[in-house]
């Protein structure tokens, strides 16, 4: 049999495989739900297209699963569910039983299997308009900086014009999270900080209460508050999905992904910072982000009236803002 006809029959026993398994086509409510889980809590470390190259992966030892190199019939469906319901000692990978229930957890795997695994698709690429990234073109100075194709300590004498321009944009917009850019000079080592280790091997789903270890759960906690206006729940769900990732969900900067950053995502509930906050000063920020640090601009993903929704839920679950 010709080698082609060999390797389709091959494939076409593997998608039978993977399907008598229990994984559902591309295409299917299951794999589309599968997507939207994947592409919400799983695409930070694994990375969109499931080949782990993400900022997070140089962080960590060992990395993130490229899900493009595993073999569906080495790797089996039960034990990624088991995984991905209970974590994998030794690693970064924590359960997600407290996030998501049995059903959520097979339809996330069955998409990377699926997805990645078995057809090789992209799923979805970062800068995309559904990502909060229309017309990308326009950042195109910054994309040798980007891609390591010029360092970044390059002497701003040596740039031409426009590439001055590019390494401008990409200090001020893009090394949020680019900022591992390529550098010829690395310098001395960074001094590192413990930030976490749990005893129960990075699962956050409960607070050790003899260490602490898991000491963020509790800022993925959204607080209790009674009567919100409806500008403000409009802007609750917005800060779930924009602005606790860094902020957490109390508003504190004190979650998993809070305590890396440098400096340290702002605390909305801190009294002493927010007497002198007014919703101008706050807008400001959040149109315009923060330079030197990790706040980007969201003027290009979020509309005014979105930001003041997301102000008006600082100020009636955080804490109560100054006038204009």
């Amino acid at each position: 049999m010709p080698f082609r006809c060999t390797a389709l029959l091959l494939l076409a026993i593997s998608v039978i495989a993977v399907a008598d398994a229990g994984e559902v086509p591309a295409g299917n409510d299951a794999h589309e739900s599968g997507r939207a889980i994947y592409n919400y809590r799983c695409y930070f470390c694994h990375g969109y297209s499931g080949d782990a190259k993400t900022l997070t992966s140089t962080y960590l030892a060992p990395p993130p699963r490229d899900f493009t190199r595993s073999d569906p019939h080495m790797l089996k469906r039960e034990d990624m569910i088991d995984t991905v319901k209970n974590g994998r000692p030794g690693t970064a990978m924590h359960g997600f039983a407290r996030l998501l229930n049995d059903r959520e957890i097979v339809q996330v795997v069955d998409f990377v299997r699926l997805e990645f695994m078995l057809e090789k698709r992209p799923n979805t690429r970062y800068h995309t308009d559904a990502n909060g990234w229309p017309e990308h073109e326009r950042y195109r100075h910054a994309f040798p900086f980007a891609t390591g194709s010029i360092p970044l300590d390059t002497p701003w004498q040596a740039l031409s014009p426009s590439q001055v321009r590019g390494k401008q944009l990409y200090l001020t917009s893009c090394i949020t999270c680019h900022d591992r850019a390529r550098v010829n000079d690395e310098g001395a080592a960074w001094s590192k900080q413990s930030v976490s280790y749990p005893r129960n091997n990075y699962s956050h789903t409960e607070i050790d209460a003899v260490s602490s270890a898991s000491i963020y759960v509790k800022h993925d906690v959204a607080p209790s508050v009674d009567d919100l206006s409806v500008q403000a729940r409009e802007g609750k769900a917005l800060w779930q999905q924009n602005c606790a990732f860094c902020h957490a969900a109390d508003g504190t900067g004190e979650n998993w992904i809070g305590s890396f950053l440098e400096p340290k995502p702002r605390d909305l509930t801190d009294a002493a910072f927010m007497r002198s906050m007014t919703r101008y000063l706050l807008r400001q920020r959040i149109r315009e982000g923060l330079a030197n640090t990790s706040m980007p601009a969201w003027k290009n993903v979020l509309d005014d009236e979105q930001i003041d929704q997301i102000i008006s839920y600082i100020d009636e679950a955080f804490f109560t803002l100054g006038s204009e």
